[in-house]
């Protein structure tokens, strides 16, 4: 007999949003429930609370990963989501809080050592700063590199490029030079609206034709008895081979004598031509 789990295979988010907002109590400036998943919107100064509360209390044991969001128009522009998942109950829930540019969210990496790594990825791509990371550097990016490439603000080709010199033997910086302006594609089918017309299509553009041309009646192909005159008649008249006669014209060649004589002719000529040449000796036979 199967030994039963305590962890249900399907988990069910009946109830649980009202548990973990009432657990929560004033941090909470928001929740819902989304694609099945319940999501719930912190105070940002009181993440790490708000987190240990779900880890210790509600057996949310596991923080799997740390997002960023950036919403430019926002007057708080990144929002940093943190998803917890719970091994007991097979059961995850999101939770968020807002920043922005010079705002710092406070580390999390008292209640999950493995936070450092997410929180420095988010602050590498979005640069939001995390209060009381002892190691908030780069993670993905290279040395000397400008800017946060998960801005919805930042240039898609970068501000800066590197290369090998071959003259300094070594890895430099220089700023972006395009040789052509950024191309901005229609990815449209030519079908379906595009504003230029594609090599071959220019025949979609002639007029149709007031009479088309039709092969159903015998008179549409050219057949009858006019042609077979028309074809009949002479197109070479007075060209030599017209004007010969019987007796210019040389008979066809006789038949060739069969096989068995055409072999015994043969074999003569080879013993006649074997007496003729010369033996070893100089002397003919």
């Amino acid at each position: 007999m199967s030994e039963v789990h305590s962890a249900p295979k399907f988990a069910s988010n009946e109830g649980v949003r009202a548990t973990l907002l009432g657990a929560l109590g004033d941090m909470v400036v928001g929740a819902d429930e989304q694609y099945g998943e319940i999501i719930i919107s912190v105070e940002r100064d009181r993440i790490e609370d708000a987190l240990r509360t779900l880890r210790d209390d509600h057996e949310y044991q596991q923080m799997m990963e740390i997002a960023g969001v950036d919403y430019p128009d926002r007057a708080e522009r990144f929002e940093v989501v943190y998803m917890l998942l719970s091994l007991t109950r097979n059961h995850r829930v999101m939770v968020k809080v807002s920043a922005d540019e010079n705002t710092p969210v406070p580390t999390i990496t008292t209640l999950w050592p493995n936070a450092g790594w997410l929180e420095r990825e988010v602050f590498d791509m979005y640069g939001v700063i995390f209060d009381g990371n002892t190691d908030l550097r780069r993670i993905l990016t290279d040395y000397g590199f400008e800017g946060h490439p998960f801005r919805k603000d930042f240039p898609l080709t970068g501000y800066t490029e590197l290369r090998y010199s071959e003259d300094e033997k070594r890895v430099v910086y220089e700023p972006v030079e395009l040789a052509q302006d950024l191309r901005q594609f229609d990815f449209l089918s030519p079908w379906e609206g595009a504003d230029y017309q594609l090599p071959g299509d220019e025949k979609a553009d002639m007029p149709p034709v007031d009479e088309p041309k039709v092969t159903e009646d015998e008179g549409d192909t050219g057949a009858g008895e006019a042609t077979d005159d028309k074809a009949a008649e002479k197109v070479s008249a007075g060209s030599p081979a017209e004007e010969s006669t019987d007796e210019d014209r040389t008979d066809a060649p006789e038949p060739t004598e069969d096989r068995e004589d055409r072999v015994e002719r043969e074999g003569k000529t080879r013993d006649t031509k074997a007496s003729t040449e010369p033996d070893e000796d100089g002397d003919k036979a």
